[in-house]
């Protein structure tokens, strides 16, 4: 395995390009055999380039190790991926984990869960709002920020879901996540018209190499340099809209190794970067 990554990294290099927006690797990418700590994990991302993680939240050691093992490279936990769920409310377990995120600039990643509502409905509306307004303010005790994460077949499946629980919430350390994946798989037409919509409140992006005509994940998640879904629009407009937070790459289901797997992302974010780059202002 040592050797292999020695030849992946050997043509990394000659690629790497400046980018406005920090790239990192969700953990859905990073974990296999030869992957499982969060130390091994970070190490395979700093060599191959990313800027940090975003993690699935499993408890708060399994934090302080992602936490430790970040240090020492010296990258950073874009976000944590925590579950809302409204038939529980907000928990202690909850609270706890959102406010050991105080101090690390690492945003809460939140998506809402529930067996009583159904995606895309609003009769929960009341009780995601006071539920999303109490988290809100534990985070923001703490100087955490929450990101709203649209998930398919979840209460808030799609951005405009997520963003109109965002305004009668009415919190400033609360946005939005536009996930192109779930957007291709619930949505998929008007691009410009969701990120219109999600500009204001928009913390975070992720992406993923797809088909345009993708309907199931094995199709709409793909290494970045795969799939006839030309995500350069999509980088464009959020040139244009002046965004400069953070993008993350979604590699959830990808089969193979995950050294391979996140060098073909790389290279497919960094040729990415050089088409935008070429593009007249």
């Amino acid at each position: 395995m040592k050797n292999t990554l020695a030849v992946l990294l050997a043509s990394v290099a000659p690629l790497v390009c400046a980018a406005a927006n920090p790239f990192f690797a969700m953990d859905t990418g990073t974990r296999d055999a030869t992957h499982k700590t969060p130390a091994e994990q970070v190490a395979l991302v700093k060599e191959l380039g990313f800027a940090g993680v975003g993690p699935i939240y499993h408890g708060p050691d399994d934090l302080q190790q992602w936490y430790a093992a970040l240090d020492q490279r010296e990258l950073k936990m874009f976000a944590l991926y925590l579950n809302l769920n409204l038939d529980t409310g907000v928990t202690p377990e909850l609270k706890a984990a959102v406010a050991a995120l105080k101090g690390h600039d690492t945003f809460a990643w939140v998506f809402i869960t529930t067996k009583k509502f159904k995606p895309s409905a609003t009769d929960g509306d009341d009780v995601a709002i006071a539920a999303l307004r109490e988290l809100a303010d534990c985070a923001a005790a703490s100087g955490v920020k929450i990101a709203l994460y649209p998930h398919t077949n979840q209460y808030a499946q799609r951005v405009e879901d997520c963003v109109r629980l965002i305004e009668k919430v009415g919190r400033k350390n609360l946005g939005v996540t536009f996930n192109l994946c779930h957007w291709l798989k619930v949505d998929g037409k008007d691009l410009a018209a969701t990120l219109k919509c999600a500009a204001p409140h928009l913390f975070c992006v992720t992406v993923s190499g797809a088909d345009s005509d993708g309907t199931d994940w094995k199709k709409l998640i793909q290494p970045l340099d795969a799939g006839t879904y030309d995500v350069l629009p999509l980088l464009r407009i959020l040139k244009e809209q002046k965004y400069a937070g953070p993008v993350g790459l979604q590699h959830f289901g990808i089969k193979g190794e995950v050294a391979v797997n996140l060098k073909h992302s790389m290279d497919g974010w960094k040729k990415l970067q050089e088409r935008l780059a070429a593009e007249k202002n």
